[in-house]
């Protein structure tokens, strides 16, 4: 390595001297780059408050070798450090190009409140807070419930404006598309449901009674219930996306410009779609259920096949059947209602996208838990 080359490439320093009583020289030498060490403004502080009393620092770079903004951040830390301590600065010795820049930064001071300040929000103020959102969320909701009816009774009249073939690609995709999800969930939750209730009845003697359990517990509530909760991951934030998605692109703001209502249009043959496939859906997961508990029964705990058939057939009414059809028809306009409406409500960004379809999932599954234990409750007060 050369001469030069060795001076160009010595690291970023510091040096201190005093000159008469009261300044303090900072000499910089060396290369001054953001991606290359650099002395720290603790050594300037420690420096002033060390020796005898200074009023003024002054800057010496006569051995500086190359600068960057590195540099101009180093000064302006020791000008504030300054202005702490009640000190002059002194700029005259630096190279002329950092003089510029650094008085072009100090130009135009900073807007007084510009910087956000952290407010620490009291308990009360908190609770009011959430009480106003929550109230303002149920009145979205029950207005979009209302634009929804007008929607679904201009259907019934049949003056709703919405596309036939995207209702049956609806069809397709809460329908066929989801059989694959759905039977692998059902399946295994048969398996589960039936091995652990097995493993408690065979103490008694009663593992025959594991028909009796899979079957009433699947085709009851329990297929309604994961085919939703299944729908909602799948479907209803689908849904969210979708409308989310064109509410960014200001599509849904161009269909009401050309006199197209976006609830006939667009949430009706969605909704639709999927109230229609979720009985359907709900009957095949519980016919995948039983057949997880049969596989359970029959595989390990020496029931046969027509003893579990037989055994199945007696302990699962019809009412269970209704009952369990019932909880997929609400599930199937709860989904669809949350994921079409957090859509709807989606703001103008890409985050909002994504804010949006969570929230969708998370509005879908609460309402499927708290309709579960209204209708489980309804239906025991009956004596049904």
């Amino acid at each position: 390595m050369d001469i030069a080359e060795e001076i160009t490439s010595r690291p970023a320093e510091l040096s201190f001297n005093r000159s008469g009583d009261d300044t303090l020289n900072v000499r910089v030498s060396g290369r001054w780059k953001m991606d290359r060490p650099r002395p720290s403004v603790d050594e300037v502080k420690k420096e002033v408050e060390s020796g005898p009393a200074v009023e003024c620092v002054a800057f010496d770079a006569t051995d500086l070798t190359g600068w960057d903004s590195a540099l101009l951040t180093f000064i302006i830390k020791i000008r504030d450090l300054c202005a702490l301590k009640n000190l002059r600065l002194d700029t005259q010795g630096l190279p002329e190009g950092a003089r510029g820049l650094l008085a072009l930064a100090s130009a135009v001071p900073e807007k007084k409140g510009a910087r956000g300040e952290a407010v620490r929000q009291t308990f009360l103020s908190g609770v009011g807070d959430a009480t106003i959102a929550f109230v303002r969320s149920a009145g979205e909701m029950l207005t979009f419930i209302g634009e929804t009816t007008v929607a679904f009774g201009r259907f019934l009249t049949g003056r709703a404006q919405f596309r036939r073939s995207d209702f049956v690609l609806f069809l397709q995709q809460s329908g066929a598309q989801a059989l694959p999800i759905v039977s692998l969930i059902s399946l295994l939750f048969g398996l589960i449901l039936a091995f652990v209730g097995a493993a408690q009845l065979k103490m008694f003697g009663a593992q025959i009674f594991v028909a009796n359990l899979v079957g009433i517990a699947t085709v009851r509530v329990m297929a309604a219930v994961m085919t939703g909760i299944i729908m909602t991951g799948r479907t209803g934030a689908s849904y969210a996306a979708q409308l989310g998605t064109m509410q960014v692109n200001e599509e849904i703001d161009a269909l009401k410009t050309l006199g197209v209502s976006p609830m006939e249009f667009l949430v009706l043959p969605r909704m639709l779609a999927l109230v229609l496939m979720m009985p359907l859906l709900t009957l095949y997961a519980s016919l995948l259920g039983i057949l997880g508990g049969l596989i359970v029964g029959v595989g390990m705990f020496d029931i046969t096949v027509m003893e579990y058939y037989n055994q199945t057939k007696a302990g699962v009414g019809l009412n269970n059947l209704w009952i369990g059809l019932f909880h997929s028809a609400v599930f199937g306009v709860l989904v669809a209602l949350a994921g079409c409406m957090r859509g709807m409500q989606c703001g103008r960004s890409a985050s909002a996208v994504g804010e949006t379809t969570t929230s969708a999932v998370v509005t879908g599954i609460v309402a499927i838990v708290v309709a579960t234990a209204i209708i489980t409750v309804a239906c025991n007060v009956l004596g049904i």
